[in-house]
């Protein structure tokens, strides 16, 4: 039979689901609290840290499959499987589970056990029929209502995550085992045998230690005594026997034995173990130490009748509840060589589940009545109910019926009936737990100091359970409401009241009724008045309205004014219901400076609804601002600015230009224009890419596709420089307070270079280069120096960059119809010959773009390289 496959979560996927989820964290917290506190511990969810319960999951798997159990059911962990064809299952495989939401899951998840806690089948029930699982809540207005919560815990025990009892100690003490036995203290009534090692220490007239191994013959030999038979004696006759035969030989001499070694016997087990086989043991082992080695019991072996044989006979028969329930040795037969352990098959077995203190699987050996089971269980909890005893029997190879035990109403009747009922092989003993509500229960919620379950009375009031506003947390709302459960379906209805009333005596308090929940809610949760601060303050934001707030008030709780304030006035916008049909806005203008000196007359006093705004301050962003100047200058560095100030002003406070400057080729960066040059460059692309993928009516060819997609690449690896073209010389007086003297903003960055003696020619030449410049030369000229035009350049459309920036052309009218191989360059142009690109007009318009913004990149690098 095929093995089936583990599917439940690991302990690290269960414990990021935890993490992920705050409110199944809490709820699975809440449940293990609960479940103590009906085994009467005093603890809190304050006890139960996160890093305790993930501990457990990590440490104990049945912990770790019962959460699973859970978050797959809420559909947690479950991946999605493709199905393109429905495929054969494997023999053993598990049945896979149907995809679940996690909104549409069960709302309540499983609380895990903690040492000591509630056994898991109380705290969270599972059924494996889906008819049975928990009633979904997720979309339900009342879900967290504690009432609800309480009745929709139904009362359901699972027996399918039980294990047989005694399992947990072979588990648990595997890897002790494997570990060779440490040499142990012996008492005096060790029994001596082939192997044992023994000190013998012997002073007075003669004084010697000697270390000494019983032989094969069982004897000792010691030099001046001669051979002693210690073989079957203990360590005190092996003692006396040794005092003896030296006393012979020595007078007033004393003798001290010990062990120095002990003897290993090899040990053979069988039956129903999980490693049978033949094992080394020190001679001081026992048979429950045999089957702890050899891993314990399967599955279908017995706790109850393992038999020790030596040869064939049987020694004994051990009972290892004997040693589990009560803690009493297992074994007292000594070991020998040979022996072996025999773990038969297991006898009758009966499950007990529920609402006892353990649990488990049992197989029976005296225990033939339901009062013994329960004994060996431990008994039933104060939370299991007696009248609800439930027994599912088989009846041997014909079928399964299920019994209800009856219970006559006197005292004690019940362990009366238990101990008459008889059990049989197979039998399921469930005990159920009570309802986990209360009748007489009322409960308190919310914004309150001290939430939970208060005993109810006849004649009880909210002012019983909420005496005064100590009894609530700060800042309550002054509405409350009473949830009621409508009998006999138990549907939740709504009673509002005002708590302040109710709490200042101006109102009755309302009456309660069983299973009400009275629900408290903050100012922050309640639909309160509110007001709101912008501007120039410390804290803007909307905050709550008190009694007579003024406009001082709010600009006190936000903190106060910035520096950057303009506190002679400030705009209240106030608005009004008119006719409860439509709201009005009003503005107000507030001499707020004047009412915070509290100068009378000056202050307002606030609306819900109303939104007071602080303005700034006229050019108070410009403070601070500087721009950034290097190269070429007398005293290059930052300097501050004022606005509106132009550059030749800037130039000027630097010294002016040092004599190798070239003005004419100074770049002037300006955040603003990198931001707009980077949307252009992303528009085109995107434009490019458009029209791959349907700009064009018919099939393209390889080449246009090719080009098209060298054009975004290259677009792409092209940084925005940020430039802004400026005409300027070395002779200061001629362009300043002109056009060409523009104003500089905070964060611009002005670089004058040095004079360059160098033309530069790229894009489809040849061979690019940077040519030496000859004063009158035409662009023609240079372009001959580097071999001219390759034969995919687009001669018509060479362009030349000037060292300022601005970009020269055949249709730049700069010539009127000149070409632009007749242009005469300066230094520190960049003459750029684009490629020939096929395709419609579209393309080629985007291709000359692209182009052009490639050549002003390059043309901007080597100007910042002069």
């Amino acid at each position: 039979m095929a093995q089936q496959e583990d599917t439940s979560l690991s302990a690290e996927a269960i414990i990021q689901i935890l993490q992920e989820n705050p409110d199944i964290l809490a709820e699975a917290k809440s449940q293990i609290v609960a479940a103590l506190r009906e085994r009467g511990l005093p603890v809190t969810e304050s006890d139960i840290t996160d890093e305790r319960l993930f501990s457990q999951i990590r440490s104990d798997d049945r912990v770790r499959l019962v959460m699973s159990d859970e978050l797959k059911q809420r559909g947690y962990g479950i991946e999605p499987e493709a199905k393109p064809a429905p495929q054969p299952q494997k023999p053993g495989a598990a049945p896979a589970m149907p995809e679940t939401k996690p909104e549409a899951a069960p709302s309540k998840p499983g609380a895990p056990r903690t040492p000591g806690a509630e056994p898991k089948e109380a705290v969270m029930g599972k059924e494996s029929e889906a008819g049975r699982r928990r009633p979904s809540q997720s979309n339900y207005p009342y879900r967290n209502l504690p009432a609800l919560r309480d009745l929709y815990t139904p009362s359901v025990v699972g027996v399918e995550n039980l294990e047989r009892f005694g399992a947990a100690l072979f588990r648990n003490s595997a890897v002790a085992a494997e570990k060779p036995a440490p040499d142990l203290p012996a008492g005096v009534d060790y029994v001596l045998g082939y192997g044992d090692e023994l000190v013998i220490q012997y002073w007075g007239s003669v004084s010697q230690r000697l270390q000494v191994s019983v032989d094969r013959e069982g004897r000792l030999t010691i030099p001046e005594a001669g051979p002693i038979m210690v073989a079957g004696r203990t360590l005190a006759e092996a003692e006396q026997l040794i005092q003896k035969a030296l006393t012979r030989q020595y007078r007033n001499i004393s003798v001290d034995v010990t062990l120095a070694k002990l003897r290993m016997l090899r040990i053979y087990v069988v039956g129903d173990v999980k490693n049978p086989g033949a094992y080394e043991m020190s001679s001081l082992s026992t048979a429950l130490n045999a089957v702890l080695v050899a891993g314990g019991p399967t599955d279908v072996g017995s706790f109850r009748a393992v038999k020790h044989f030596r040869a064939k006979k049987l020694l004994e028969e051990i009972d290892l509840y004997d040693f589990l329930l009560r803690g009493l040795g297992a074994a007292e037969a000594r070991m020998e060589s040979g022996d072996s352990i025999l773990v038969p098959p297991v006898g009758p077995q009966v499950t007990v589940a529920g609402m006892v203190r353990r649990p488990a699987i049992y197989e029976l050996l005296h225990e033939d009545t339901l009062g013994h089971v329960l004994e060996t269980a431990g008994g039933i909890l104060v939370t299991g109910e007696l009248n609800k005893v439930r027994v599912e029997r088989i009846e041997a190879h014909e079928r399964r019926e299920v019994l209800s035990i009856d219970l006559p109403e006197k005292p004690g009747a019940a362990e009366e009936v238990f101990k008459k009922f008889a059990m049989q092989d197979g039998d399921i003993v469930t005990i159920l737990p009570i309802t986990p509500y209360g009748n007489w229960t009322i409960y308190l919620t919310g914004h309150v100091a001290r939430p939970g379950k208060y005993p109810y009375h006849d004649g009880v009031t909210v002012a019983d359970i909420i005496a005064s506003y100590q009894d609530l947390l700060p800042e309550p709302a002054d509405r409350a409401e009473i949830v009621r459960l409508h009998a006999p379906d138990n549907r939740p209805y709504v009673i509002p009241f005002s708590l302040r009333d109710v709490l200042e005596k101006r109102a009755a308090a309302p009456e309660l009724k069983p299973l009400d929940t009275v629900r408290v809610y903050g100012r922050y949760e309640a639909d309160a008045p509110k007001v709101a601060i912008y501007g120039e303050v410390i804290r803007p934001g909307e905050y709550p309205l008190s009694e007579k707030m003024m406009a001082t008030d709010l600009v006190r709780l936000a903190g106060g004014f910035k520096r950057s304030a303009y506190a002679d006035s400030a705009d209240l916008a106030s608005y009004s219901i008119v006719g409860g049909e439509q709201v009005e806005l009003e503005h107000h203008a507030i001499h707020i400076s004047r009412a915070m000196v509290g100068e009378p007359d000056t202050d307002a006093v606030l609306k819900p609804g109303d939104v007071l705004t602080i303005n700034q301050l006229g050019g108070w962003r410009n403070i601070g601002g500087a721009i950034i100047l290097s190269g070429e200058v007398v005293h290059p560095g930052r300097y501050g600015i004022v606005a509106g100030e132009k550059i030749s002003s800037v130039i000027k406070r630097a010294g002016s230009f040092r004599p190798e400057a070239y003005p004419n080729a100074s770049i002037l960066e300006r955040q603003e224009v990198r931001e707009l040059s980077a949307r252009n460059r992303d528009e085109l692309i995107q434009n490019l890419q458009a029209q791959a993928v349907g700009g064009t009516t018919k099939a393209e060819s390889i080449i246009v596709t090719r080009q098209r997609q060298q054009l975004i690449d290259r677009l792409k690896q092209i940084q925005p420089n940020g430039r802004l073209v400026i005409h300027i010389s070395a002779d200061l007086a001629k362009w300043e307070n002109t056009l060409a003297d523009i104003s500089v903003r905070p964060g611009d960055t002005l670089t004058v270079p040095k004079k360059p003696n160098f033309v530069m020619v790229t894009g489809q030449v040849y061979n690019p280069a940077a040519i030496s410049f000859i004063p009158g030369k035409r662009a023609g000229w240079y372009l001959k120096q580097t071999g001219g035009p390759t034969r995919i350049a687009d001669k018509k459309a060479i362009f030349v960059v000037r060292s300022n920036g601005s970009v020269v052309g055949r249709n730049s009218g700069e010539w009127w119809a000149t070409k632009t191989s007749h242009v005469v360059l300066l230094p520190g142009d960049t003459v750029y010959v684009p490629e020939n690109i096929a395709g419609g007009e579209k393309l080629k318009t985007f291709a000359m773009m692209a182009q052009v913004l490639s050549g002003l990149a390059v043309a901007a690098r080597v100007a910042i390289s002069f």
